[in-house]
């Protein structure tokens, strides 16, 4: 799930991602209302997380306008201000939530997790994407393939989701590097190829049809193929 975070502060910004990213969400991470705001109206986001005293707009008028254009996604203001009088304003302006700095990382994931099963139940139950006999339930964070549970880590989930949301596409390293690790991709390291390689053992091994495939000279494809198929994969050493 793919978050917004429009935070000046720039160590608590950078504290917020870190720990979202570890529990496996992609975070979008804007210093200014304005570039949070371009991000808002051109781009899909689970949840958005809005700091309200920004320095050149405030969070609350950035909803008001995002709201008054149609659109949905779930709002959480964060801001050190605890007045009632602001709570009730950040909520009749648009907001969904509202968390008062300082706040304990947990709390945020709880407001998070929250946000996204009030916001639309419909959604939030049907975050479940097969392909073949793979299944993965974004909400409890499991991975099957048939019967067989598969433990991966924070980062090999978000890059199987991201495989699994872009299933039969090419996805060059580039791609994959700046939306799974949120980095500009370096000729220089293999961290992209090393992380797959261990993703294909745990989910590929074993079983007949191979999901994940390199495609020479381009990137990575997801797509069921039964063994032998694959025939980019023959010089591709696992």
């Amino acid at each position: 799930m793919k978050v917004l975070l429009v935070e000046d502060e720039q160590k608590l910004g950078e504290y917020i991602k870190k720990g979202l990213t570890e529990a496996g969400f992609i975070v979008d991470h804007y210093m200014t209302g304005l570039d949070g705001y371009h991000a808002l109206m051109t781009e899909e986001f689970s949840v958005v997380l809005m700091d309200v005293m920004l320095p050149d707009v405030s969070g609350f008028e950035l909803i008001q306008r995002y709201r008054a254009a149609g659109k949905h996604t779930p709002v959480l203001f964060l801001t050190a201000k605890d007045d009632l009088s602001d709570r009730i304003k950040g909520i009749e302006i648009g907001g969904d939530d509202y968390l008062t700095k300082p706040f304990a990382f947990a709390e945020l994931i709880v407001r998070i997790k929250s946000l996204l099963r009030r916001a639309n139940q419909s959604d939030y139950k049907s975050t479940v994407i097969h392909t073949a006999d793979l299944k993965m339930d974004i909400a409890k964070r499991t991975v099957y393939r048939g019967d067989t549970l598969i433990k991966l880590t924070a980062k090999e989930f978000a890059l199987l989701q991201f495989f699994l949301e872009r299933q039969g596409e090419v996805l060059p390293r580039t791609v994959i590097a700046s939306q799974v690790w949120d980095i500009n991709f370096d000729s220089d390291t293999n961290v992209i190829d090393v992380a797959i390689r261990r993703l294909r053992i745990k989910i590929d091994d074993g079983f007949d049809t191979k999901l994940i495939h390199t495609v020479r000279g381009m990137g990575y494809r997801l797509e069921p193929l039964a063994l032998g198929m694959g025939d980019d994969d023959k010089d591709d050493p696992k």
